[in-house]
């Protein structure tokens, strides 16, 4: 239950183009300009049962061009709220260290709790709540027409926030993202991350997840995404394809 309870985290992405790039577009460097508040907003499920839907928010500001802060959260529900919790809340610090032409190299860390209400369960039950410590690495090469960015974390995971035993649990995330801006108003994305343990009886397991996606921005500020994704498991032993795709849709907007 508490693994499970765990990774719910993790469920918890220059000109040279002929067009003015998008502020917010979908765009896996991207980072809120100074003095900007970020809202990116989604509504996804991840089965083959179009009744089990979860709600994500991620809300961020840019201190300066090169330093950023957020906080994500997300709800879900199961059966068409036969069941039904509050997720997980996540802060995040993200600072760009090399920034020069179309070259981009970010640090990233955070903290985060899950599951916050859990279904049918007391709020921030003492049983099922874990907390996350992250630290990680992106960086790519970016213009005005495509963007290829790859990314790097560690992640412990224990029954308590500043108790860092041998009985927490170590993951590593793993993966690459791309974007190919067709217009001022369109881009496609798309992606692939693996994710696996380190900690004996579950060193062997990990899963990779892809993701397709369309964006469509409504102006510079404003747009809206639709994305699919699917995925591979290894925690039986054997590869094997999870059921199902997942699938949702986006609203991100910069102000």
């Amino acid at each position: 239950m508490k693994k499970i309870a765990l990774t719910s985290l993790l469920a918890v992405f220059a000109a040279s183009g002929a067009h003015a790039a998008n502020a917010i577009d979908g765009n896996p460097l991207y980072m809120p300009r100074a003095g900007h508040f970020y809202s990116e907003t989604s509504l996804y499920s991840h089965s083959e049962n179009s009744e089990d839907w979860t709600l994500g928010e991620e809300f961020g500001y840019g201190i300066t061009n090169n330093l950023a802060v957020n906080v994500k959260t997300s709800v879900s529900e199961q059966e068409s709220f036969d069941a039904y919790g509050w997720d997980d809340v996540a802060f995040g610090l993200t600072a760009r260290l090399f920034d020069v032409r179309e070259w981009k190299l970010d640090v990233y860390g955070g903290y985060g709790v899950a599951p916050i209400w859990p279904y049918h369960a007391p709020f921030l039950a003492e049983e099922d709540t874990g907390y996350m410590w992250t630290v990680g690495v992106r960086g790519g090469y970016k213009t005005a027409m495509w963007t290829i960015a790859g990314h790097f974390d560690f992640n412990y995971m224990g029954g308590e926030s500043f108790n860092w035993d041998e009985e927490g649990m170590h993951m590593l995330r793993a993966g690459v993202d791309g974007q190919y801006v067709i217009d001022s108003n369109w881009n496609l994305v798309a992606g692939a991350e693996y994710t696996g343990w380190t900690d004996d009886g579950v060193k062997n397991g990990g899963s990779w997840e892809g993701v397709f996606g369309v964006n469509y921005n409504f102006d510079a500020n404003k747009y809206i995404g639709a994305y699919v994704s699917g995925g591979l498991t290894h925690e039986t032993g054997d590869w094997e394809w999870v059921d199902g795709f997942g699938y949702g849709v986006k609203f991100g907007i910069e102000f």
